[in-house]
């Protein structure tokens, strides 16, 4: 009995880590999807109205999944770019996770998405949340502004319906559904009745998830047709008199996809044209400066959980315009402060500025690193004696073969990441994840591959097909040890910086994404690990001949 018990507890110690991560990956994923604001129960309230509107109709055309580079080529976009030259354009740049709720919840909010209590990851529309925090259409609905939506039908769960006074929904996303979007809104464009009209299409999406991403052909045709309706869309304006804003919710990588913290994913175009513009380059601007740089054109209140800057430069304002501006931000900024600081338990100390916005925000952010840091060093300690102790017992549990152990590990962890990337066409990001069931499918399969190398490396190195079979099991665990100990480090990283699962603020995304995957590993690892137990002692039966 005693020559088997380090077999039976080796086995148990499999299934443990089984358990463990099988729960802590699941519990990590719902954690996310189940994220809301630290404001999501005492939102700040509105401001003031900054004054008259400055435009007959400011139109927002939303091109989803558009690329920055993609827009700046003439020949796919040439309307597009006729725009950029007569208009004011912009780098704009977003935060992940870079899928579109979230994204339209920046954009309409001003809020970034750990704020704006929009969905964090992109959810199915019976499940999709109405903005908790003040919205740019519900302060043009308090101004008494008509308003108008046209677009993919998120927007109808996302957007209070009462703010809005015309639209149209659809569950297509193809070129057929952008020609229903551009159609039902022209003739609002047409009639001038509404002050602020957002009109989405949202084929080029499309074709990123289902056409092959921005690699293919049929990603440039799609962003070719998206600016034939542009034209439409603008030519039924007068920008003389109208004000047209063109700009997108995220990128995708070139395979198509997108969600996680990619640069490509996180930078858009944004361009500006008609009544009341400044024509001009105008560097780098943030996806929350969107929505009070609207309000300033339209003169509703600034939506009272905005984090961003009103486009002043862009703008042909007036020094008692620009004054009303800065009074409103003063205030606007003032309120969230106060809600942010009480929401998360710290003070925001916010430094004397003429810029309200920069100092307002780098406070809230290190009350929030203040929050975290003391979060993280009880984190820290804990990770380190966990990892410390499973590292050590696992390198003395396999001595004297630990050097072929960490051989094997090195052939596993080269040969999964070979092709993760190079096969796969992966990046270490949530841009990669087609849906749960792929990720972990792929992951299992990658596992299976990687570890079944590593292990062939253990046994040439150790020779465990000359040893008995009860031998050769103890080697097998042994090497299974040595490997779930090295995959634990970044699990327990991601542990540090984000604890466990996500609660009162967003995690980053790239130590999350790796925990997560690092747990399946770990799960598959463990499961796959007792099936080479259980072959390995046929390698030593058949060696020995009995």
């Amino acid at each position: 009995m005693k020559k088997i018990t380090p077999i039976i507890v080796g086995i148990l110690i499999c299934v443990i880590v089984m358990v463990v991560s099988y729960f802590w990956a699941n519990g990590l994923m719902d954690s996310v999807y189940a994220y809301r604001s630290p404001l999501h129960s005492s939102p700040p309230s509105p401001g003031e109205e900054l004054g008259k509107p400055n435009t007959r109709t400011f139109v927002i055309v939303l091109i989803d999944a558009l690329r920055y580079d993609t827009s700046l080529k003439s020949d796919v976009m040439p309307f597009l770019n006729q725009l950029r030259n007569d208009g004011a354009s912009a780098l704009m740049h977003s935060r992940p996770p870079s899928y579109s709720e979230p994204g339209y919840s920046v954009i309409l909010t001003g809020a970034w998405p750990d704020l704006s209590d929009g969905p964090a990851i992109n959810v199915d529309f019976a499940e999709i949340p109405t903005f908790t925090q003040d919205d740019i259409f519900s302060a043009a609905h308090r101004a008494g502004l008509q308003t108008a939506i046209s677009g993919f039908n998120w927007f109808e769960k996302l957007v209070p319906q009462q703010a809005v006074s015309m639209s149209f929904y659809t569950a297509g996303e193809d070129q057929v559904a952008d020609r229903q979007v551009t159609d039902a809104a022209l003739p609002w464009l047409q009639e001038g009745k509404n002050k602020l009209v957002l009109i989405h299409l949202d084929q080029v999406d499309y074709a990123g998830h289902h056409e092959g991403g921005p690699i293919d052909p049929r990603w440039n045709a799609a962003a070719t047709r998206a600016d034939g309706l542009l034209k439409e869309i603008a030519t039924s304006m007068d920008l003389s008199k109208d004000t047209l804003l063109i700009i997108s919710d995220h990128g995708q990588i070139d395979v198509g996809g997108h969600g996680g913290q990619d640069s490509i994913v996180l930078v858009e175009p944004f361009v500006l044209v008609g009544k009341g513009v400044i024509p001009g380059k105008y560097g780098d601007v943030q996806m929350v400066d969107i929505t009070p740089t609207v309000a300033a054109i339209l003169g509703t209140n600034i939506p009272a959980t905005n984090q961003g800057h009103p486009l002043i430069a862009m703008l042909d304002s007036t020094l008692s315009q620009v004054d009303n501006i800065n009074k409103g931000l003063a205030i606007q900024q003032s309120k969230l402060v106060l809600a942010y600081q009480k929401a998360i338990g710290h003070v925001v100390t916010v430094a004397q500025s003429s810029d309200i916005v920069s100092a307002s925000q780098t406070g809230m952010e290190a009350a929030r690193e203040s929050r975290l840091t003391s979060q993280r060093i009880p984190r820290g300690i804990i990770a380190f004696v966990i990892v410390f102790l499973f590292n050590t017992l696992a390198g003395l549990y396999a001595k004297p073969y630990y050097k072929w152990m960490l051989i094997g590990v090195i052939g596993y962890l080269l040969a999964f990441n070979l092709k993760y990337i190079l096969l796969d066409h992966k990046t270490y990001s949530l841009s990669s994840v087609i849906d749960a069931t792929n990720l972990i499918t792929s992951t299992a399969l990658n596992t299976l591959i990687a570890l079944f190398i590593g292990w062939l490396l253990a046994i040439l190195g150790t020779k465990i097909y000359q040893l008995k079979p009860r031998k050769g099991a103890e080697l097998t665990l042994k090497f299974i040890f040595v490997t779930l100990s090295i995959l634990s480090i970044p699990i327990f990283i991601h542990y540090v910086i984000n604890g466990a699962t996500v609660t009162w603020t967003l995690p980053n995304f790239l130590f999350s994404f790796m925990g997560l995957i690092f747990l399946i590993q770990t799960l598959m690892v463990a499961a796959i690990g007792l099936f080479l137990t259980g072959i390995s002692p046929l390698l030593g039966y058949f060696a020995h001949g009995k």
